[in-house]
């Protein structure tokens, strides 16, 4: 009985999957997603903390930077570059060339969790513990490598960072500066949300779209909301649909359903509803 199952399924996969996605499966490395990802947070620890005088810590740069494009260069080879040699060495060498901007973004994100979590005692207990700070620093290189147009990788990394943290971010979004994510568990931002600089979300946001039953149709349309600056959004609070704009100071409260845009400076604490459309319905 055991030995007919399996059986099935097995005819079910060959019969089911295309050739090129079986043969992809066994190519792409998720040791080497993971080394990657370790490499980047080497680099992203040395350069917010300084620990080196500025010799070593060049040294050290240039030594995880030549580790990093070694290991892309690996990676990348596997996925979907036949043919297209040209177009894969662009991709590293434009996503190496982002690492300075990289790592000051993710100093400015250490930074906002320390000035706005009175538990912090100190930046190395952020960046060692924090698991907010390690999703946003791994989304924002994963989005580089989205921009580029990198197939799958950069939702490998940020899919393994998923499963460290409990925090879902899309590679596709676009965060801005000063980005604090307090606690974390269970936040969801959908691939075309926005964020502006010095947002603020607790446990349990999501930043999400509204039924997808269109599917591949709402391919590249903006389904999911657009937060502003300096907006904070508490626990449980969710935020849908790519009209909805949360405009700069805003407050979302608690377990609120907010599906229509808010004003600046407004604070929310019940349901704020609108149209439910984003190309959906008709």
């Amino acid at each position: 009985m055991y030995e007919r199952g399996m059986e099935k399924v097995i005819n079910i996969c060959q019969t089911t999957l295309p050739d090129s996605c079986v043969s992809l499966t066994e190519r792409i490395s998720e040791i080497t997603v993971k080394e990657l990802i370790l490499l980047l947070r080497q680099l992203f620890f040395f350069e917010c903390l300084q620990m080196l005088q500025k010799d070593k810590r060049e040294n050290v740069a240039r030594e995880e930077y030549s580790e990093i494009e070694q290991v892309l260069n690996f990676q990348m080879d596997n996925l979907f570059w036949n043919g297209r040699a040209g177009i894969k060495n662009n991709a590293v060498k434009d996503f190496v060339k982002s690492l300075p901007k990289l790592c000051e973004l993710v100093k400015k994100d250490l930074q906002a969790a320390y000035e706005g979590d009175p538990a912090a005692k100190s930046y190395e207990e952020i960046l060692c513990s924090y698991p907010g700070l390690f999703a946003i620093m791994i989304q924002r290189a994963a989005h580089v490598l989205y921009e580029l147009d990198v197939p799958i990788l950069p939702r490998m990394m940020t899919e393994y960072a998923h499963s460290k943290t409990g925090i879902d971010i899309h590679p596709g979004a676009r965060i801005g500066e000063y980005f604090f994510i307090d606690h974390g568990t269970g936040i969801v931002i959908g691939e075309t949300a926005v964020i502006g600089n010095h947002v603020k979300l607790y446990q349990g946001v999501t930043l999400g779209a509204f039924s997808t039953s269109g599917g591949q149709k709402l391919r590249d349309k903006k389904r999911h909301p657009t937060i502003g600056d300096y907006v904070t959004v508490y626990s449980g609070a969710s935020i849908l649909g790519g009209r909805t704009t949360i405009e700069n100071g805003a407050t979302i409260g608690c377990n609120v359903m907010v599906t229509a845009s808010v004003y600046s400076n407004m604070k929310i604490t019940e349901n704020i509803k609108g149209e439910v459309n984003d190309g959906n319905k008709k």
